[in-house]
């Protein structure tokens, strides 16, 4: 299985259902459209100040309230008001599911802009999350950049 790698708290907040697109300046490969994959969380502690902007535009009902105009904007602030969210480990699984661009995701919605940091490069993409099964527990490990293999269970904990 495949592993994407994403900073906290965006990790906590695919895993935890409110974060309906990972952005990302590429398109995923075909072969992992309708696959499953880790969502793993990197090991770069949060800014406080992403955070608090990030919380900032959801109450304002700014560009990324608007990518989470189908969830429920209370559910992902109260994910950001943890202020804690574990590191490096995976913390469950998504289907990824038919990528869209930033702009027509934008369109749809009626913003200018649905980029979820100010990282606008990384918006030419939305990865769909689908089908989210979040683990109970973390399962602590490196990550790497883009898509990486998950190790097998038994590899794990040889």
């Amino acid at each position: 299985m495949k592993a994407l790698t994403l900073w906290q708290p965006w990790a906590s907040l695919v895993v935890a259902g409110a974060k309906p697109f990972e952005f990302r300046s590429w398109r995923p490969p075909a072969a992992l459209i309708g696959q499953r994959i880790v969502i793993h969380a990197g090991a770069r502690k949060p800014s406080k100040v992403e955070v608090e902007q990030l919380l900032k535009l959801l109450r304002a009902g700014g560009r990324y309230a608007a990518a989470t105009a189908l969830l429920p904007i209370e559910h992902a602030i109260a994910v950001l008001q943890l202020g804690e969210w574990p590191l490096a480990c995976g913390l469950g699984t998504a289907i990824v599911g038919e990528p869209r661009s930033g702009a027509e995701i934008g369109a749809d919605l009626g913003a200018l802009k649905v980029n979820d940091s100010d990282r606008d490069y990384h918006c030419n993409w939305g990865w769909p999350m689908l089908e989210i099964e979040r683990w109970a527990e973390p399962v602590p490990m490196r990550g790497a950049m883009g898509l990486w293999a998950w190790p097998e269970p038994e590899a794990m904990f040889a």
